[in-house]
């Protein structure tokens, strides 16, 4: 009857025994995955993740082409748990918008502080030292139609110098803010100039006429200074191609 009894006690301590070894394997198991689980967690936060932070002071209005061409705008990375809500990590994103708040130095450029709305107004497109001219030209001298907002041009003046017509450079590689109209009176061209040409474009729309020259999209060679009279047109070589 003894051994019977002590028998039960054996048994009833193993199955304890037995039970406490198997709930410390499944707590030592779950503590596994949740260790697993939080540091996953903080890896994932900690990860950078690529992100467009304002170089320096962008002012409400400006446009991002502006942005892109001025180089406003760095790529940078931060850790994925300090990207703000609704950051821009792509600069295609910048296109066709404005910004709707003034966005300041080491900020991160959001979807927030941007709109379409006055994306392609004039002042949104010029800054520092960029200034906007309207300069009035025909059809064939503004090769109107075929220029559009956006594009680069050469332009080049013809005057009456003393020793008869003179045809020279007189800018390259400037933007077309606004392209002139296709009609006979289509209105003039917007371009973007520096501040200390204005007077130069100026003076020569008043006394000469300005030929436009589009620009290749991609790809343009620096357009090299000429000065072009009957003497030099009647003694320089053929022109082979363009």
């Amino acid at each position: 009857m003894q051994d019977v009894f002590q028998g039960r006690i054996f048994k009833t301590r193993g199955g304890a025994v037995l039970i406490g070894a198997a709930a410390a394997v499944l707590a030592a198991i779950l503590l596994v995955v949740y260790l697993h689980s939080y540091r996953s967690s903080v890896n994932s936060g900690a990860r950078p993740v690529t992100v467009l932070v304002a170089k320096s002071l962008i002012p409400r209005g400006t446009s991002g082409s502006l942005i892109a061409e001025q180089h406003l705008y760095q790529v940078t990375t931060v850790p994925k748990d300090q990207l703000q809500e609704l950051a821009l990590v792509d600069p295609s994103a910048l296109a066709g918008r404005a910004t709707a708040v003034d966005v300041y130095p080491g900020q991160q450029l959001t979807d927030a502080d941007f709109t379409t709305e006055g994306a392609l107004s004039i002042p949104s497109q010029i800054t520092g030292a960029n200034r906007a001219i309207a300069i009035p030209a025909d059809a064939v001298h503004g090769v109107a139609g075929q220029i559009l907002a956006g594009d680069h041009i050469d332009i080049y003046v013809e005057v009456d110098a003393n020793g008869g017509p003179a045809l020279k450079l007189l800018a390259s590689n400037i933007l077309v803010l606004v392209p002139q109209g296709t009609g006979s009176d289509g209105g003039p061209s917007v371009l973007r100039v520096k501040t200390q040409n204005a007077g130069k474009f100026a003076f020569a729309v008043d006394h000469g006429v300005l030929w436009f020259v589009l620009r290749p999209q991609v790809g343009a060679k620096p357009t090299t200074p000429t000065l072009v009279t009957s003497s030099t047109l009647l003694t320089s070589k053929a022109v082979v191609g363009g």
